[in-house]
């Protein structure tokens, strides 16, 4: 097959739709498909472009045999609203534009986050006259009104309107849980036109294994139980209560306990600057961007995963990526997503429940897991062996690619 792919985020960038449709492509093109990817040049979360790349009107490299064209865009941090439209339409019309210079594909996939790349699917499946196959991996505009970006008013009205006008244009719809596929429904998708393909963990490069002495040396972790949360932090995440927990742990003189907040995004700075403000500094440790590459190592260096979201009705049909890189390293999971999430990890046997945004809870469920290194060890390798099980990327970039060979044959 010929498969024409627009992300508006792809590798290098190493949040989860990167990391999702990099894994997905990759497995694609060695299995000896023709992969075509548009995207932009990489920038997230700051809008600023990485080093090596330039923001052009195109340019084309190839990343582990996916063909990767990256556009020009409005480029804003991943931060506000004007700016970030701005970015998101321009994306959609410069990716539309160069879709009608691609050699002819057999299908059109388009995915999620960001909604109007969505669009860009239907105007370049439509150019090609090709069939057209949306991923959605966010419901909006409920989950930009569900983190404080937008106001209910006419212009989410307008984005309802359009959304359902999505799910009319395309042909068939992958989305990433079942809470998902219910919330479709409820949009009047039929349900023979949605597959439910999940995220999950690269098996060859998360594996348990001991503490990378780098990471406990750069980030000050000898001897220390570390509470790790290894991804986006965005408006979604509820992490200032991360902040109250570490203010507790300072005026309580525990020094045993340190969150290591690993990642980048647009209320990093934010709590940065008021742990600094409240001297927490013996407490949490923060990051900045990594790279992809090191996340593996960040994983086995840690003691307890956070898989943490604000406390929304809308998050309780999310599945966080992040659960399943960190059950595949062994890692018990302290999650804070009521819900699907609390579902998965507890089924797995992976981890503890906590109620999000709840500082004396999430201390409670700390203290006992440290207290008890024999329960950490057990929970890890339910974890590990229910991904190995369950959310292979393997299995699941295969599924995915027979639903894309039955498309190209109706």
């Amino acid at each position: 097959m010929k498969i024409l792919f627009l992300s508006h985020y792809y590798a290098p960038e190493g949040n989860a739709p990167a990391t999702r449709a990099y894994e997905n492509c990759s497995r694609w093109a060695a299995a000896g498909h023709e992969v075509t990817v548009i995207t932009c040049a990489p920038n997230v979360p700051t809008g600023i472009v990485y080093p090596g790349y330039s923001n052009r009107l195109s340019q084309t490299e190839l990343i582990d045999g996916v063909r990767v064209i990256r556009v020009w865009t409005w480029l804003a941090a991943n931060k506000g609203s004007v700016r970030r439209i701005a970015n998101y339409l321009s994306f959609m019309v410069s990716a539309t534009a160069r879709a009608c210079f691609v050699r002819a594909p057999d299908l059109v996939l388009a995915t999620s986050p960001q909604f109007f790349n969505g669009w860009a699917g239907v105007f370049a499946s439509r150019l090609r006259r090709r069939p057209f196959v949306l991923e959605i991996r966010d419901i909006w505009p409920e989950s930009i009104t569900a983190v404080g970006a937008m106001k209910e008013g006419m212009a989410t009205r307008t984005l309802g309107l359009l959304e359902r006008c999505l799910y009319q244009a395309a042909d068939h719809i992958v989305t990433v849980g079942n809470g998902y596929r219910d919330k479709l429904e409820e949009r009047g998708v039929p349900p023979e036109k949605i597959a439910v393909i999940p995220n999950g963990a690269n098996l060859d490069r998360f594996q348990p294994g001991p503490r990378d002495p780098e990471i406990i040396r750069r980030y000050d972790l000898e001897g220390k139980f570390v509470v790790a949360y290894v991804g986006t932090i965005g408006m979604a995440c509820g992490l200032r209560s991360v902040l109250q927990a570490a203010d507790q742990l300072k005026k309580e003189g525990n020094e045993n306990v340190v969150f290591l907040l690993a990642g980048d995004g647009s209320q990093r700075e934010a709590l940065e600057d008021e742990a600094f403000e409240r001297g927490l500094y013996d407490t949490v440790r923060f990051t900045g961007r990594i790279d992809r590459s090191e996340i593996p190592a960040l994983l086995v260096s840690m003691d307890v995963a956070l898989v943490h979201l604000s406390k929304k009705k809308l998050f309780e049909t999310v599945l966080p990526s992040k659960i399943f890189e960190a059950f595949a390293t062994g890692k018990p999971i302290l999650v804070a997503v009521p819900g699907a999430a609390t579902e998965l990890v507890l089924e797995a046997g992976g981890g503890v429940a906590v109620e999000p945004e709840n500082p004396e809870a999430l201390l409670t469920s700390i203290e006992s897991l440290r207290r008890d290194p024999e329960r950490c060890q057990r929970l890890g390798m339910n974890g590990h062996r229910y991904v190995e099980k369950h959310y292979d990327r393997e299995d699941l970039a295969s599924r995915y690619l027979r639903l894309l060979e039955e498309m190209t044959q109706r």
